[in-house]
């Protein structure tokens, strides 16, 4: 990836996320090493607009999943349904499975 198209994922994020640019570097960094990026922050300062800006402007799918203390696995990665009509299972899949995921309230499930 050359120069330029980083500075335009940069640009393109910073217009979303106001006053961070060290955020949103670390974020197109750790994005460009493949790696995962943990946002931690006070409510309302722009971690879900982050992660909306960086799937937009790289034109991946979003999901945004709300963690609870009730929330099972199949939750989070899906489940097989029976379908009566065919008589077999179908896999759907769960939110896990998209470009960017941000999971939010981490802490709140067991």
């Amino acid at each position: 990836m050359n120069h330029q198209v980083i500075r335009t994922i940069r640009s393109n994020v910073e217009q979303a996320v106001m006053g961070k640019p060290e955020t949103v570097r670390l974020a197109v960094v750790a994005l460009l090493a493949g790696g995962h990026i943990l946002l931690e922050d006070a409510p309302g300062l722009g971690k879900t607009s982050l992660a909306r800006a960086l799937a937009r402007t790289l034109g991946c799918r979003f999901t945004r999943l709300q963690f609870t203390p009730d929330m099972l696995p199949s939750d989070i990665l899906g489940a097989n349904v029976y379908r009566p009509a065919t008589g077999d299972f179908e896999f759907r899949p769960g939110p896990v499975f998209t470009s960017v995921l941000l999971a939010d309230e981490i802490n709140r499930t067991t």
